[in-house]
């Protein structure tokens, strides 16, 4: 099948995809927060709305982000570029603050499913962490050259989707001992920090040594 990248390139990329997913962000912070505060329903809600809004961001990197790279070299060197000072960001920013969630439990049912569901797209459409992911990140597995490249990014995009929804239900279904887990342990907080920044830099050199043809 044209559209499934090679197993070392797929090892990494999940490698770096499950990084990504246990990192603390918007979208874990609502969906854990509404977990937390009005029930595993609206969590749950919460969360497909958020996958919901990864899909969108697949289809735009599919058919949108390919096109653009192969016929403008100038576009490719801009968006390595910017996404390899944002990856760089990302890492010192886990470095300098840390990657904790600030959770609270309260008794408050003041949104409906639906609309925990509309705003968790609304949160992935518009997180920096994820548009991001999709512009920077997703490109550096796929070869600009390559003819397949929309249908192998498209592939990218929906496998994160893929891995994402198991381990975030799971968050979800353990909300209370998973945040409780994360506020008691600071030193191994830390350490994934610094994992994070350290994947984080990697990929940045590797998007500046990307070539464009």
């Amino acid at each position: 099948m044209t559209f499934l990248p090679a197993p070392e390139i797929l090892l990494a990329f999940t490698a770096a995809c499950l990084l990504l997913i246990l990192t603390p962000g918007p979208d874990m912070t609502f969906f854990l927060g509404q977990t937390l505060t009005a029930g595993r329903a609206r969590g749950l809600a919460a969360m497909f709305g958020a996958c919901l809004g990864l899909v969108m961001h697949s289809m735009l990197a599919a058919f949108g982000l390919s096109a653009l790279l192969v016929a403008s070299a100038t576009a490719f060197t801009v968006i390595k570029v910017a996404g390899a000072f944002y990856l760089v960001w990302l890492g010192v920013q886990a470095i300098r603050h840390g990657s904790a969630l600030t959770l609270k439990k309260g008794a408050g049912r003041t949104k409906s499913v639906a609309q925990v569901f509309l705003l968790g797209i609304g949160i992935n459409l518009l997180n920096p962490k994820i548009v991001m992911f999709f512009l920077t990140f997703l490109p550096q597995f796929v070869s600009v050259a390559d003819p397949h490249a929309p249908e192998k990014l498209l592939f990218f995009g929906l496998y994160f989707i893929v891995l994402s929804i198991p381990i975030c239900g799971a968050m979800i279904l353990m909300a209370d001992r998973f945040t409780g887990a994360m506020r008691r342990s600071p030193r191994a907080m830390r350490i994934f920090d610094w994992m994070f920044a350290g994947v984080m830099g990697t990929f940045a050199l590797r998007l500046l040594f990307a070539r464009g043809n």
